[in-house]
């Protein structure tokens, strides 16, 4: 396993660097299903960078408790400075995704003790713009992980880079996608070259798509996924 990367030195300049590179784009990707997860009441957030999202989700839904899992404790102190007065509703868990385990198997950063006792399972995972810096095989681990620990009817909202079909789109979208790589490989160590085959990974831990939205021609998409099979009282995914 490669060491992780260290994205401490670009969390006070993240939002900038993303506004400078992609406008709103990337957030209008994040938020892109916001009003679907007013209902949800336990969310798992992975690799939120500085919160941005966090804090929408919490101003969002009063009710939802969130846990916030991160490997750079400067992004997690961004995040709980962003949530503001709701960041009592916020568990911080500094830790390595690829070998971090839910709540009760690991150390939790300034939450009490008793919050290690058994709870509710999650009804909302949270992944923006961060499956990108995992393997094929890392996501996997992570999905058979997750799935026993979320409800049955919990949901999977993804976004991130995609390589849109069709030669225009898949040149202009790999040279993009590869810049990308090459900078955070260059500023923070990111050892991931390449974008991970995430929707087979959830597929076979049994999730399933309801819905996909996309920007930018393709390059951006975010995805909502359920933990199940269709569910018919739920929109088909968008073409």
């Amino acid at each position: 396993m490669n060491p992780a990367p260290n994205f401490n030195p670009l969390a006070e300049l993240y939002r900038w660097l993303e506004y400078f590179t992609f406008g709103p784009c990337l957030q209008l990707a994040r938020t892109a299903f916001l009003a679907r997860f007013t209902n949800s009441r336990r969310a798992l957030v992975l690799g939120d960078g500085d919160g941005r999202f966090t804090a929408r989700l919490l101003r969002a839904n009063p009710a939802v408790q969130i846990d916030a899992i991160d490997s750079s404790s400067a992004m997690l102190a961004a995040l709980a400075r962003r949530a503001g007065p709701d960041a009592s509703r916020v568990r911080i868990h500094l830790a390595d995704v690829r070998n971090w385990e839910p709540p009760g198997n690991h150390e939790l950063l300034g939450a009490q003790a008793a919050s290690a006792a058994p709870q509710a399972p999650y009804d909302l995972v949270v992944t923006h713009f961060f499956l990108d810096c995992l393997t094929t095989a890392e996501v996997q681990s992570l999905a058979a992980r997750l799935r026993p620990v979320v409800s049955p009817s919990a949901l999977w909202v993804v976004s991130e880079f995609a390589i849109p079909p069709g030669w225009p789109g898949h040149l202009i979208a790999r040279t993009l996608v590869a810049g990308l790589y090459l900078s955070f490989g260059l500023l923070t160590g990111l050892a991931v070259r390449t974008l991970p085959g995430h929707p087979a990974a959830l597929r076979a831990a049994g999730f399933t798509l309801l819905d996909r939205r996309t920007r930018l021609a393709g390059i951006l998409v975010s995805e909502l996924w359920f933990a199940g099979p269709a569910n018919p009282a739920l929109p088909a995914p968008n073409p």
